[in-house]
């Protein structure tokens, strides 16, 4: 790997910690790999464009229910984490992750907008040494097809003057056993050196980072896990609403079948798909259209059914909001829609 020296004194940074680090969006990803930074002893800022989240970090405060805001208000008050709504410092930054929201428009197609205005924010600012990492969940190739030329559009080169990586976020919100620090973390540089730059900022606050071979192989990875979760508690929804109609106990099918000790992983019935990836969302983003709204992971979904299933009177208190290997789907089979 042959670093040019802007990015060998960036690795430099990054490898001792002394590094400054912005997170752009703090919302149920931003937030939480924010304080993991900052614990691992980075400078870190938030960027995030809604005004009174940014006031509530500053506070001290958390608006993110598995994070505790005493976590937010030691780094606070230790002077390691801030949060503003200008990109004014951005340049100043030594490494800038963008985790902002993903949606899918009307037309049920990705809407990168928030990317895209994050990117040219940060393209404005950029300069040689920095590294920038998407963690937004999107389509293989948005890294090197829709950020990659925002940021290159000022004639600095990706691997050279400036790093460019991505690395899904891999959150699971309530999860009392994974969480930021100790869930592994995929990274994809556009070149071996900007891998290697994402690898050095992350394995400070991860306990084991997965170097892959590009964004792409990440990128697919992300849908790759997503589209298994959502394959997977569509095919138990299914057989809940067949077991209903043969009277068959669809929860105790479902822990017959866990007793296989491989080639089966448990999934529980539920309103529908869940989780949080590409959620329902509406955003102050500049730059963005505000009023997408996605149901894309939303776990408003349900099953095309107009039954309610018997059994879940019965035992709807063993659904779970995630199967065993800590995937997404809300508790519950009932259902009017």
């Amino acid at each position: 790997m042959t670093e040019t020296a802007p990015l060998a004194a960036l690795q430099a940074r990054l490898t001792d910690g002394r590094g400054a680090v912005g997170v752009a969006g703090l919302g149920y990803v931003g937030l939480p790999l924010a304080v993991e930074l900052a614990r691992a002893g980075f400078s870190v800022t938030g960027i995030d464009p809604d005004t009174e989240r940014v006031r509530s970090v500053g506070r001290g405060e958390s608006h993110i229910e598995a994070l505790p805001a005493g976590a937010v208000a030691e780094l606070v008050r230790a002077g390691r984490l801030r949060a503003t709504s200008e990109w004014v410092d951005a340049g100043a930054l030594d490494a800038i992750v963008i985790c902002v929201p993903t949606p899918l428009t009307p037309n049920r197609e990705p809407d990168l907008s928030f990317v895209r205005a994050a990117g040219t924010e940060v393209a404005r600012r950029l300069r040689p040494g920095q590294l920038v990492v998407l963690e937004s969940t999107t389509y293989p190739g948005t890294t090197e097809e829709v950020l990659l030329p925002l940021l290159a559009a000022g004639g600095l080169r990706v691997g050279q003057d400036f790093a460019l990586a991505y690395s899904p976020e891999r959150v699971d919100p309530g999860n009392p056993h994974y969480h930021v620090a100790n869930t592994p973390k995929l990274v994809g540089g556009v070149t071996p050196t900007c891998t290697a730059l994402a690898q050095a900022l992350y394995q400070k606050a991860v306990t084991k980072v997965v170097p892959v071979s590009g964004p792409r192989v990440a990128e697919t990875a992300k849908l790759l896990e997503n589209v298994f979760r959502n394959v997977n508690i569509a095919l138990v929804n299914e057989l809940a609403m067949l077991c209903d109609r043969m009277g068959v106990d669809v929860w105790e099918v479902i822990e017959a079948a866990a007793t296989k000790p491989f080639g089966f992983m448990r999934f529980q019935p539920g309103p529908g798909v869940g989780g949080t990836a590409s959620p329902s969302t509406r955003s102050t983003w500049p730059g963005s259209r505000r009023s997408t709204t996605s149901t894309r992971g939303s776990s408003r979904g349900r099953p095309r059914s107009t039954r309610t299933c018997r059994t879940s009177s019965r035992r709807s208190s063993r659904g779970s909001s995630r199967s065993e290997a800590g995937t997404s789907a809300a508790a519950g089979c009932s259902s009017s829609a």
